[in-house]
């Protein structure tokens, strides 16, 4: 999707309500730059990685914009105007020099290359050009924006221009969104598992990321679009030469912390429940708490947790979306002979299969049914075809389904769930259909204190232990804050409360559960 009027449009044609309201606010601060800045006064600085991939993309749509369908019709749809200035440093990873060139050559852009230092050959540049502003792809994140702001002066010792930064508000996740709804090319290295892309001296890909295969010594990395936690995107910036990132892991820094990759490892689950009841408040989703605690057990992270419709589109787009994103999908409820038990359906939708019968399937239900409900038992016995894997074990009267990356649960109650699960794992140690890892440990600490007096101190100590997840609550209007510390490294959540209670009195919080 090359043309400006479709980065516009793919994102108005959007659902999501979030990117939207961060695209709308690049757009108007690139307008007002351009606005206060002639386009000869104005330059980008683009260095091929993801953030300044969105920043191209982002400026392209700001300048059709800006001047209007009608005003552009007579320029060259693919002539970018705004000067791009490209720091080619021989510590460079090719794939970066390859894309960026690749984008210049498709996109029209007039490069502007520095091969001495980056300050230096900026101020050359500045007294040979009028440039007065220049849009840069920093955000909030990143080590660089301490203090910066949409439009901010460069700081002292550098030649004066004003910095743009139209996605400083942005988030990985943002960021991301972006690329994929736009369907723009970016660097080959993001799928290979990099997240933040330094120095080849610096970099490497992401741990988090590794597809862990005892069959196979090679390192293989999902992409990075893939990463569940934004807040560890530069978990790559690594010694290059130190041991394998995917094997036996080396600790990281990213200027915060240090931590063992290994024991931080993350595989994502998603969570749906099926069920109009549910929706409607008539019952709760009682399973749904259950199932996460269960995941917990094991080292997933549940990464999301959803109800939807009994209803095979509203089923089939939530497949969809969660099977793309999540390592596994747990689904439940909508399993049956009922009119609004669509489960398979709506998984078959998802994956593009058709509802197949399945003769050994069919078996088992006769041998649980019998012969009390034979209008409907063919019916129940259609499975998707192609993608489905029975899950037997001696203790289920019916095998679990399992269609690629999602595993259909049956479960009605806690007991039933209880006994699926204990099978799940019984069949994860022969036949490895789910990977266990380290657990999660938790521990919480209660407060009188208002959230007022403890919030600001509360952000920091997140800054401090982002590979930790640390929430907030109350369990009643009146009652005491719940402070509670989650992740893989007890050692961890150990400093994080040694640090929490140091930023107040000694006996502020005191601690109601640990597991």
């Amino acid at each position: 999707m090359s043309g400006l009027m479709e980065i516009d449009k793919a994102i108005r044609e959007s659902d999501d309500r979030w990117l939207k309201a961060k695209y709308n606010r690049a757009i108007y601060i690139i307008q007002r730059a351009l606005a206060l800045y002639s386009i000869e006064e104005v330059a980008f600085s683009f260095n091929g990685g993801k953030d300044s991939t969105v920043l191209l993309h982002l400026l392209r749509a700001g300048y059709f914009l800006h001047k209007g369908e009608q005003n552009y019709a007579n320029e060259d749809p693919e002539d970018f105007p705004i000067r791009t200035i490209y720091f080619e440093s021989p510590s460079a990873f090719p794939e970066i020099n390859s894309f960026t060139y690749d984008a210049a050559a498709s996109y029209g852009l007039q490069l502007d290359i520095i091969r001495s230092d980056f300050k230096s050959g900026l101020e050359a540049l500045l007294k040979a050009k009028p440039i007065r502003a220049i849009f840069l792809g920093v955000r909030i994140g990143d080590p660089t924006a301490v203090g910066q702001e949409q439009f901010s002066p460069s700081s002292v010792g550098w030649p004066p221009f004003m910095r743009v930064n139209p996605i400083l508000d942005w988030s990985y996740r943002d960021v991301w969104a972006f690329l994929l709804t736009c369907k723009v090319k970016y660097c080959s290295l993001y799928d290979q598992g990099y997240t933040s892309i330094g120095s080849v001296h610096d970099t490497v890909p992401n741990a988090l990321l590794c597809i862990r295969n005892s069959s196979s010594s090679k390192e293989k990395f999902r992409p990075a679009y893939l990463l569940s936690d934004g807040r560890l995107e530069r978990a790559g910036r690594i010694n290059k030469f130190s041991s394998s990132v995917c094997g036996k892991s080396p600790a990281l820094s990213n200027g915060v912390i240090s931590v063992d990759l290994h024991k931080n490892s993350l595989l994502t689950a998603s969570a749906i429940a099926v069920g109009d009841e549910i929706l409607l408040g008539t019952v709760e989703d009682q399973l749904g708490t259950s199932l996460r605690k269960k995941l917990h057990s094991i080292g997933w992270l549940v990464s999301q947790a959803t109800v939807v419709r009994n209803d095979v589109d509203s089923v089939a787009e939530e497949v969809e979306r969660k099977s793309s994103t999540s390592d596994m999908v747990f689904i439940y409820g909508g399993i049956g002979p009922l009119h609004s038990d669509v489960t398979l359906a709506g998984v078959a939708k998802a994956f593009a299969v058709r509802l197949a019968p399945d003769e050994e399937f069919e078996e088992y239900l006769r041998q649980v049914i019998g012969d009390y409900c034979p209008g409907d038992r063919n019916e129940m016995a259609l499975l998707p075809e192609g993608i489905t894997e029975l899950l037997h074990h001696e203790n289920l009267p019916v095998p679990l389904i399992k269609c690629k990356n999602v595993i259909v649960l049956t479960a009605t109650n806690f007991t039933e769930l209880e006994t699926q699960w204990d099978c799940l794992i019984e069949l994860t140690r022969s036949s490895g259909v789910l990977a266990v890892m380290e657990p999660y440990v938790s521990r919480s600490l209660a407060t009188n204190l208002s959230d007022v007096a403890t919030a600001k101190p509360l952000s920091k100590l997140c800054l401090e232990f982002p590979d930790l997840h640390i929430s907030c609550y109350r369990k009643s209007v009146h009652g005491p804050l719940v402070v509670s510390f989650k992740g893989k490294d007890r050692a961890r959540i150990e400093s994080a409360i040694e640090a929490l209670r140091k930023k107040f009195q000694p006996e502020a919080f005191l601690e109601i559960n640990s597991s």
